[in-house]
């Protein structure tokens, strides 16, 4: 039996993560590994931290945490939806949550929690049919981006606010794009 490299981009986000984490300073990671707090369109590192912040993560618990949930779901989707679709779908919930953080927000994001929760509503919607909603995804909803609300009043370094807009965006994808 050989070893099958099945999910490139799930796989390759888990590597570049990995990677990201193991070879970088505080320094380095707080540089290009963390989304732009402010909006800066004449800056070209803005456009790369608005994406790169996804694949750093603060701390080796904080990148299992992700990959975890990742790894659990994403090759699933990955086959379902095709990679390049996922990779869309990943670009598009990393940059439309890193442009929202920085219009609502003074600080900065690190890791891949968005994309993780994207993954988890998005996966919901695996067997949906036409005109219905399924009642996965509702109990998905309510769990996760319930918990997240919940979660806002803890005073922490976690901001629930890329887990639920990432599940937002999943949720909008499952909907619009009807995963099948």
């Amino acid at each position: 039996m050989k070893i099958k490299y099945n999910s490139p981009i799930i796989l390759s986000y888990s590597l570049i993560s990995l990677a990201a984490l193991l070879f970088s300073s505080n320094s380095l990671m707080g540089q290009w590994f963390t989304s732009p707090s402010n909006i800066s369109l004449s800056n070209p590192l803005f456009y790369l931290r608005s994406i790169a912040y996804i694949f750093g993560h603060a701390s080796w618990s904080h990148l299992m945490g992700n990959l975890t949930l990742i790894l659990l779901v994403g090759p699933l989707l990955e086959e379902k939806v095709g990679s390049s679709n996922l990779l869309e779908m990943i670009c598009i919930t990393a940059i439309s949550t890193a442009i929202l953080n920085a219009l609502l927000f003074s600080s900065s994001l690190i890791g891949g929690s968005g994309i993780a929760f994207m993954l988890i509503l998005l996966s919901s919607f695996s067997n949906i049919k036409s005109g219905e909603i399924p009642l996965t995804f509702i109990l998905v909803a309510i769990l996760f981006i319930g918990g997240e609300v919940v979660s806002i009043i803890k005073a922490d370094s976690i901001s629930q606010f890329s887990h639920i807009f990432g599940g937002f965006v999943g949720a909008c994808y499952g909907l619009l794009r009807k995963v099948r």
